[in-house]
């Protein structure tokens, strides 16, 4: 049985005739660039969100950077985050001339650990950038509690999120401004690239607006140096698509996520956990176990294709070696590095697969199951007693 990682076709197969339809209305128009197709996807995703402003952009890294810029982070300035993300996180805060601080995570969710954000402030500190991680939101009211004491902006990296929800509101809609990407294998994805910022401030959008189209405030006139960054019109018809089956497929992610964790409820595998006041829409379904590499290898032979999310924390990425982080200064990070794999996760996926890809991951799991847990490889020393007891 060869199960994809991702089933882009499949979900095409539902939608062909009428992003087809979509798309040769835009051909038939030549307005490829901005016009009603943007402006009204923006409209219905900002309502979506529960924000006054969506602005489309090119994709989601221009949407974090556009987004630090519109609040003036700069040189000079600390923006602190997670190093459990993908590096268009930290790239943004490096663009705006700003430096990254990572901090460890919750080893439960792998979303950022609010009560190490206190410990990193520093007199330079300006934004925390929460990552809405695989699905589940960062926990954002004490996050937002310490943003509030300390006069600091908060900007929510919902690429893996479109959907999700945190005590009753939407992410996206939690922070200063909220940044979104529409990569194709998203639970909204476009069928290129494609980003947005949603917020609440008037202020935000209008100097994003300004900073998409090169300062642009008249035709030819500039108001400061901008970037070219718009969100593509053929793009824009096709999300406006897709936004209305997000719901319905985010709620056929969690079945099957329901379905993995029945599946696997008596391996030593660490299924993911859910925080209580949150609605997790499973961009990812991400296990942990000591059998990480061996697993994978078996479902592969299996023909299941699988990924790590993600092999190497970006505090150890020789692209932010300036930084000056070693191994061992975020131990979770690091256990969440060496122990995650990936399974199969997209909307149609069927309950015979989800059944069959767990039987191969608990086979794998069970052959080694004696194994203490192993020392992180990054760290190269025990993990402390309260990172252990929360790995498999």
């Amino acid at each position: 049985m060869h199960i994809p990682f991702v089933d882009l076709k499949a979900q095409y197969e539902t939608l062909k005739d009428e992003v087809a339809e979509a798309i040769r209305g835009i051909l038939d128009s030549a307005r490829f660039i901005g016009g009603e197709a943007v402006v009204s996807f923006e409209r219905d995703f900002a309502a979506y969100c529960q924000v006054r402003y969506a602005l489309g952009v090119a994709n989601g890294t221009d949407a974090l950077h556009l987004a630090l810029r519109a609040l003036g982070i700069g040189r000079g300035d600390e923006v602190i985050t997670t190093a459990n993300t993908f590096i268009a996180t930290a790239a943004a805060i490096v663009a705006t001339g700003a430096r990254p601080v990572f901090v460890d995570i919750d080893p439960d969710t792998y979303t950022i650990d609010p009560t190490m954000i206190e410990r990193a402030l520093t007199p330079r500190t300006r934004a925390i950038v929460p990552v809405h991680l695989f699905g589940q939101p960062a926990d954002m009211d004490p996050i937002k509690d310490i943003a509030r004491r300390r006069a600091l902006y908060v900007v929510e990296d919902a690429a893996q999120a479109h959907g999700a929800e945190y005590q009753g509101g939407r992410t996206g809609s939690l922070g200063d401004a909220a940044c979104f990407s529409f990569y194709p294998a998203k639970n909204l994805g476009a069928y290129g690239d494609g980003g947005a910022v949603t917020t609440n401030s008037a202020a935000i959008a209008e100097r994003i607006e300004r900073l998409r189209d090169h300062g642009r405030t008249t035709h030819y006139k500039h108001a400061e140096i901008g970037f070219n960054s718009r969100l593509d019109t053929l793009q824009a018809a096709v999300l406006q698509i897709k936004l209305q089956r997000l719901d319905e497929w985010n709620a056929n992610r969690r079945r099957a996520a329901e379905w993995y964790a029945a599946e696997l409820a008596q391996s030593r595998i660490k299924t993911p956990f859910v925080r209580r006041g949150s609605t997790h829409v499973y961009h990812l379904y991400v296990i942990a176990t000591n059998e990480r590499d061996a697993m994978q290898s078996k479902l592969e032979e299996a023909g299941v294709a699988t990924g790590i999310h993600y092999p190497l924390p970006l505090h150890l990425q020789p692209a932010l070696s300036h930084l000056g982080y070693r191994r061992g200064d975020l131990p979770c990070c690091e256990a969440m590095a060496d122990r995650s794999l990936s399974l199969p996760m997209f909307a149609e996926l069927g309950r015979d697969q989800a059944r069959h890809i767990a039987a191969i991951a608990r086979a794998a799991a069970e052959r080694d199951g004696h194994k203490e847990l192993q020392v992180s490889s990054y760290s190269g020393t025990a993990l402390p007693a309260d990172v252990a007891k929360a790995w498999p």
